[in-house]
């Protein structure tokens, strides 16, 4: 019985170990990172489309800028600064990865039941 749930064991772990993405990484200095004119483009169509939102225009009257020092502040910027702004509004996103994390909890609550099956005896029944 506990070589059973053993092996029951290691076959989730594998599962788990499966699913988890291969990264690989590697340090690199900040001068390599260039942008070519058609990316820092597209990252200043990016950041231009943000600021036109009527929320964020507001906003930003209210905070007293006004559009003309808005696009000075855009243009002095660098190459680095204008595509991590970009790549940050992209994390802001609302709602952006919530059916990933109803899946997430889903696999979760059903990894937990099958671990209680597998070791108490015990079954676990879910009524409505």
């Amino acid at each position: 019985m506990t070589r059973r749930i053993t092996i029951y064991y290691l076959v989730a772990v594998m599962f788990i170990i499966g699913i988890a993405p291969r990264v690989e990484a590697a340090f690199m200095p900040s001068q390599a990172i260039t942008l070519s004119s058609g990316e820092r483009a597209t990252d200043v169509q990016k950041i231009q489309t943000v600021l036109e939102m009527k929320l964020v225009k507001q906003r930003l009257l209210d905070l007293g800028f006004s559009p003309e020092e808005i696009q000075s502040r855009i243009s002095e910027m660098s190459d680095q600064q204008i595509h991590g702004f970009a790549q940050k509004l992209d994390d802001l996103k609302v709602g952006q990865d919530g059916l990933g994390i109803v899946i997430a909890i889903l696999v979760i609550v059903l990894l937990v039941i099958l671990i209680i099956n597998l070791t108490s005896g015990k079954k676990v029944v879910v009524t409505q």
